[in-house]
């Protein structure tokens, strides 16, 4: 038995690549990109356990390279497919957990393994999900960023295993430096179009300016936006602002459904983000067409408007 760090690399959007180039050349792309994660892994002193069609299964001794490789993946893979065409785009959905793991003719078998799989099972695309096992084993100076999800039950596991989110994106790294500054300048700048957002559920409602943000909605008082149902998650979903949109992201066990006014289709999100653009509702861990599912508004309130009270003050 061995320590481990356990990674499950899956592509998402291989019915839509099927239909639109058929069986045979579909194949031939699924496979070269599962052999190039494998030689990823390789060169970064892993192992391939095993190819699962459109998956990979891979271990790591050394588990501040497993990170870094899974890392590697999501940001040369996003890059190779950024142009595209959107039926024939294969994402990565990852997840990885470290554990002590038994290895039988070349397979592997543990709690480490079925954690990484659930998790990759839960990813949205482009996401990676871990355990808390392998943050920790990172170190203190290890450069990754994460972010807790909090503890979610995971399927066959009888205790909460707490998840993180690792930000591979390169992109976030200078939001994340310059956000101070940009809340700053939109506090003073009167050319300003983000004044925060409102939130409405009953007869509750409340307002968020930016240094509010990011804004934790859920089921526990501990939540910045307290939505108390049995289908609302502990933390069930979170609104930030990134690159200039507000973000939703659902990190819950039954879903998010999000709809804009003006318009009658929803966007399902799991374990996946939306760009709020405008005006409308939120249904928490049921979709719209259950009549009794807690519902959501939001606003998104114009920076002039706040500036223009500020001033009336």
């Amino acid at each position: 038995m061995a320590e481990l760090t356990i990674a499950f690399v899956d592509l998402t959007g291989s019915v839509s690549v099927f239909e639109t180039l058929g069986n045979e050349r579909a194949t031939q792309a699924v496979t070269k990109i599962t052999q190039w994660v494998g030689s990823i892994g390789l060169d970064n002193g892993g192992k391939v356990v095993k190819m699962l069609g459109d998956g990979v299964l891979l271990s790591f001794t050394n588990n501040r390279m497993a990170v870094e490789s899974m890392i590697q993946i999501q940001q040369e893979h996003t890059q190779r497919v950024a142009q595209w065409p959107l039926r024939l785009k294969l994402m990565m959905q990852i997840g990885m957990a470290r554990g002590q793991v038994i290895q039988v003719d070349g397979d592997c078998f543990g709690d480490a393994v079925n954690l990484a799989s659930r998790l990759s099972d839960l990813a949205g695309p482009e996401q990676i999900l871990t355990t808390d096992t392998v943050i920790r084993n990172l170190g203190a100076k290890h450069g990754v960023r994460s972010r807790s999800l909090g503890p979610m039950r995971i399927k066959g596991r009888a205790e909460p295993c707490e998840v993180f989110r690792i930000e591979w994106q390169t992109e976030m790294a200078s939001e994340f430096l310059t956000l101070p500054a940009d809340l700053h300048a939109l506090g003073t700048n009167r050319e300003s179009l983000f004044g925060g957002i409102e939130l409405g559920w009953l007869d509750s409602s409340r307002s968020f300016g930016l240094t509010e943000l990011p804004v934790k909605i859920g089921r526990v008082p501990e939540s910045d936006f307290v939505v108390n149902d049995p289908r609302v998650s502990r933390l069930h979903a979170t609104i930030d602002i990134r690159s200039g949109h507000y973000v939703l992201e659902d990190v819950s066990s039954y879903g998010t459904w999000v709809r804009f006014s003006g318009t009658d289709n929803p966007i399902a999100l799991r374990r996946q983000e939306c760009l709020l653009h405008s005006d409308g509702e939120i249904s928490l861990g049921s979709p719209f067409t259950d009549f009794s599912a807690p519902n959501v508004t939001f606003r998104l309130v114009d920076g002039q408007m706040v500036l223009g009270r500020v001033a009336a003050a």
